[in-house]
């Protein structure tokens, strides 16, 4: 795979997706859902000038940290977490990159996902200022808060309709503003859902993101994932999120094992190291 992509005999697109397959995420299970990633930063001009470089993210650092303001509270976090059972490593993120809620949240709008959403949140759909209402402001947090880190999902780069409330799902409105929340509000550089598919995809396909994509796949799929390399690059996780950091035969308590097997679903869980 590794070669034929080399040979741009695949696109960045199935590259990613068979190393997903690889790394065992499967579409089949929410908690190891694939994971694609944010690409762009740019989500406010008029137009997206995908020849500069300013527009796209940085693809070498963690999602939680690719604003600098956030590393220094990350960092601390990290260097001030005790556990007093020492049974707890050290972590910069409690919550995960890819997890259950996070694909529901970005697939509200489309069944299945709809109805598992309501059921997650116990029958009725979480409060509006909580749902994914606008690709910006989904950015936007991501740069105000170090505990937000949700990456993105396969369909933000081919499947328009998850932008769209088709359905008519009365979803609530925001607080602040009053704002009911429909279709998801696309950047200014985006004129329609499949307008936003199209640039989205091919930003993904550019030469800035194929030069850099071996960063972000290090950090996910490769030696940045954990172990000392894992540190330097504050990308390390909740310790329940990696392969093989729980033995759950072990247990011989019952309620121990299901609460750590719960955990472990709805916590999101780390590819396995490829």
């Amino acid at each position: 795979v590794f070669q034929k992509w080399v040979n741009r005999e695949i696109s960045n697109f199935d590259y990613l997706i068979q190393l997903n397959t690889m790394a065992g995420r499967t579409y089949n299970d929410l908690a190891q859902y694939p994971v694609l990633y944010w690409i762009l930063r740019d989500y406010t001009s008029e137009e997206l000038d995908l020849n500069n470089p300013a527009v796209f993210r940085d693809l070498s650092k963690p999602i939680g940290v690719v604003n600098e303001k956030n590393a220094k509270t990350v960092k601390e976090k990290y260097e001030n977490f005790e556990d007093p059972l020492g049974m707890i490593d050290k972590f910069h993120y409690g919550t995960h990159y890819s997890n259950a809620a996070g694909v529901m949240h970005y697939l509200i709008r489309v069944e299945p996902f709809t109805t598992l959403h309501i059921q997650l949140q116990s029958g009725r759909f979480d409060c509006a200022d909580r749902q994914f209402h606008s690709i910006p402001a989904t950015w936007q947090a991501l740069m105000d808060n170090p505990n937000d880190v949700k990456e993105l999902i396969p369909e933000f780069f081919y499947f328009p309709e998850f932008l769209e409330n088709q359905n008519g799902f009365n979803l609530g409105q925001l607080q602040m503003s009053k704002e009911v929340v429909n279709d998801v509000v696309l950047p200014k550089w985006a004129h329609s859902p499949e307008d936003f598919i199209y640039k989205h995809r091919k930003a993904l396909e550019s030469e800035y993101v194929s030069a850099h994509l071996h960063e972000w796949i290090d950090l996910i799929f490769g030696y940045k994932q954990r172990g000392p390399a894992a540190v330097e690059a504050l990308n390390v996780f909740y310790y329940c999120t990696y392969e093989g950091a729980v033995d759950l035969d072990a247990l011989t308590d019952e309620k121990e094992r299901k609460a750590l097997e719960g955990m472990i679903n709805n916590f999101g869980q780390t590819p396995c190291q490829l």
